[in-house]
């Protein structure tokens, strides 16, 4: 079996690893952004009210694609709510998820968070959606995106425990020169899914975190996350089957393919930066210090400890970067 299509069952199947609600956090595999500190979500709702004063109308819709539990778009709703009360009555919100049990879930903690006051419409995909503006926001979802693993011009299949290099996929192996690749993840997927976005709308911003670089790593970094351990795929003593559809799999992202698939399908690319600069850009700062002058100093200290983790360098502040694109204006 192809990798890509072992790696879409592990990930995607009947049984995989996010076809089943899993924790996030400390009694779970990983921590995110969301996970973090609220303020993630927060950062990006004020950066969303910058956008309705510059490029969006109010009756915008904000659509969060691939949301689990709801925690990041209950995030931004009550920022939203805080900076600017009044645009809850204009605004459309929106998550893409194509589990319907996890569509549950968000749908239940979305209803405890904000009871009736708030109304968020569930799409499988992207292409349900026909929209004349929106706001696309995305956390750590290409990371899981299925690749093909190269390897001096073959490319990985599963049989058993072993993954051998021996297939050829020419379109492929075009795709890891043009990267300057000799080895590690090719992803797949991305085109079709910048098609998508652009189809949906007829204009919008999307807004993505995730990690890894503008230039190609030199070297496979796919591994798996079990409890908090990371365990690169590819070592021998890694029984892979005992993993499958346990434990998250993930591998760094290749941002210039992204931007390149994206542009492609008809979008713009408009900037990358870190997360670090990404969220002090959005206005991090500025609401820090409004909770300052709200909260309690052990209140805000115990935020602030939290908020650390999303910008030092040494934790997602470096590592994780953010990317932003729009549809390209048609001459």
């Amino acid at each position: 079996m192809m990798f890509s299509k072992y790696m879409m069952d592990w990930l995607y199947g009947d049984y995989g690893y996010y076809a089943h609600y899993k924790e996030i956090g400390k009694e779970g595999d990983f921590y995110t952004a969301v996970s973090s500190s609220q303020f993630f979500g927060g950062s990006i709702a004020n950066e969303i009210l910058k956008l309705i004063e510059t490029k969006f109308s109010k009756s915008v819709t904000i659509c969060e694609i691939g949301a689990h539990k709801g925690y990041l778009l209950a995030d931004i709703i009550q920022f939203i709510y805080t900076l600017k009360p009044e645009l809850l009555e204009t605004l459309s919100f929106v998550i893409v998820e194509r589990f319907e049990h996890l569509q549950k879930k968000q749908a239940e903690y979305l209803r405890d968070s904000f009871q009736d006051k708030v109304e968020v419409q569930f799409v499988n995909s992207l292409t349900e959606l026909h929209l004349e503006e929106a706001i696309f926001i995305a956390n750590e979802i290409f990371d899981a995106f299925p690749c093909e693993l190269y390897y001096k011009g073959k490319f990985g299949k599963v049989e058993g425990e072993e993954i051998l290099f021996s297939e050829e996929r020419p379109e492929l192996r075009e795709v890891a020169e043009k990267y300057g690749k000799d080895r590690g993840e090719i992803a797949v997927g991305y085109f079709e899914f910048a098609k998508e976005m652009v189809e949906s709308a007829e204009k919008f911003q999307f807004i993505t975190f995730d990690y890894g670089d503008m230039e190609a790593r030199p070297d496979f970094s796919i591994r798996i996350y079990h409890k908090h351990k990371v365990f690169p795929l590819l070592e021998e003593e890694v029984r892979i089957q005992k993993f499958f559809g346990k434990s998250d799999i993930t591998y760094d992202v290749n941002f210039a393919h992204l931007k390149d698939e994206f542009e492609k399908a008809g979008a713009k690319f408009l900037e990358y930066k870190t997360q670090m600069k990404a969220l002090v850009d959005f206005g991090l700062i500025d609401l820090l210090q409004m909770l300052d002058q709200n909260v309690s100093k052990d209140i805000y200290h115990s935020e602030l400890n939290r908020v650390k983790v999303l910008i030092d360098p040494a934790f997602m502040g470096e590592r994780f970067k953010m990317m932003r694109f729009e549809k390209r204006e048609t001459e």
